[in-house]
């Protein structure tokens, strides 16, 4: 595949991914969280405490954005950290009631506004974008 070929698939998965952004981010920032935040609590939210490391792997967040996120969330009372018993050198960080009550307002509310837009795909539609999208993030992550 020459250069020319691939160019609008790359505009077109970047202009989506910023379209999606558009209408998801201020939603969540009118709950009064970044996106990041929001991810974060929506990872955490209806599990058991995890690492760092383990929450680095299911968000999107990359490491060094993750501490700051961590110790503003932590500075709210949103999540506690507590050493992990099988690793001193490691903590598991896990939602404080605080944290716990914010989850189960934000994160429904949050489905709801993106199911509004998904909801415009058919079944089929939403099965072929979602294949798509695993095949351009496999290509991507080997």
């Amino acid at each position: 595949m020459s250069q020319m070929n691939f160019l609008p698939t790359r505009r077109t998965l970047v202009s989506a991914y910023q379209a999606f952004e558009r209408y998801s981010a201020p939603d969540v920032k009118a709950m009064g969280l970044t996106t990041t935040q929001f991810d974060v609590i929506a990872t955490l939210g209806n599990q058991l405490p995890m690492t760092c490391k383990e929450l680095g792997d299911k968000t999107l967040v990359t490491k060094g954005t993750l501490t700051g996120v961590l110790e503003r969330l932590e500075a709210k009372g949103i999540l506690e950290r507590k050493l992990n018993p099988e690793d001193a050198r490691s903590q598991m960080i896990g939602l404080t009631t605080a944290g716990k009550t914010l989850f189960e307002k934000v994160f429904p509310a949050h489905l709801q506004h993106l199911e509004k837009a998904f909801s415009k795909l058919s079944e089929k539609e939403f099965a072929e974008v979602t294949k798509s999208l695993r095949v351009i993030n496999h290509i991507f992550s080997n």
